[in-house]
């Protein structure tokens, strides 16, 4: 069971259309060294070139998803992934067929399961209740080195962030549906999580 590496990028699709969403395309980068973890959302055919939804993620549990107008702060009881959460208590399920692959089926908790490639260890997928994301591509020790993707802007400390926790960043439900998600990704209950306004 070889870990994750310690930095990566991935462009990852997401499929909310079980929950009445689009499909988001996801560039993923994960810096287990720096405690970070950064999700560049876009959505499907966007509203005249809409940017894309930042999600950052601290390894203290602390995240943010914010857009050019409005921020929420989330607070996890976990934080990121160890690159090695595989082997701290993960269950192991077997093997299965997805997108073409052979893959290892792993859970960290009831309702989740990661796949990847028996032949490469490469994540393939990993899908949830009503959601599901597929690896386009996995580059390992791919990083992001732009700081102002990461840095959470003034905006999300000065009391000013907008719009409703229950409607997501903008009013869009489906980008509270990546929130949801990556609580249950992380084993986190929904409850451990607090929306500050």
């Amino acid at each position: 069971m070889a870990p994750w590496p310690e930095q990566f990028h991935a462009v990852v699709v997401t499929n909310l259309t079980a929950r009445g969403g689009r499909l988001e395309v996801i560039d993923l980068y994960y810096d287990w060294p720096r405690g970070r973890d950064l999700n560049l959302v876009r959505l499907q055919l966007p509203d005249g070139g809409e940017p894309p939804l930042r999600n950052v993620e601290w390894a203290n549990g602390t995240a943010y998803m914010l857009d050019a107008a409005s921020c929420r702060t989330f607070q996890f009881a976990v934080g990121l992934l160890p690159p090695d959460w595989k082997a701290r208590g993960a269950a192991y399920l077997g093997r299965a067929r997805v997108d073409g692959f052979d893959c290892h089926v792993w859970s960290n908790f009831l309702f989740a399961r990661y796949y990847e490639d028996v032949a490469t260890g490469r994540p393939v997928a990993w899908n949830f209740i009503g959601m599901e994301r597929h690896v386009l591509s996995f580059e390992p020790g791919g990083v992001l080195e732009d700081s102002s993707m990461w840095q959470a802007p003034a905006y999300c400390f000065d009391g000013s962030n907008g719009g409703d926790a229950a409607d997501g960043v903008d009013g869009h439900g489906s980008r509270a549906d990546l929130v949801n998600s990556m609580i249950r990704f992380a084993g986190a209950p929904a409850a451990a999580a607090s929306f500050d306004q």
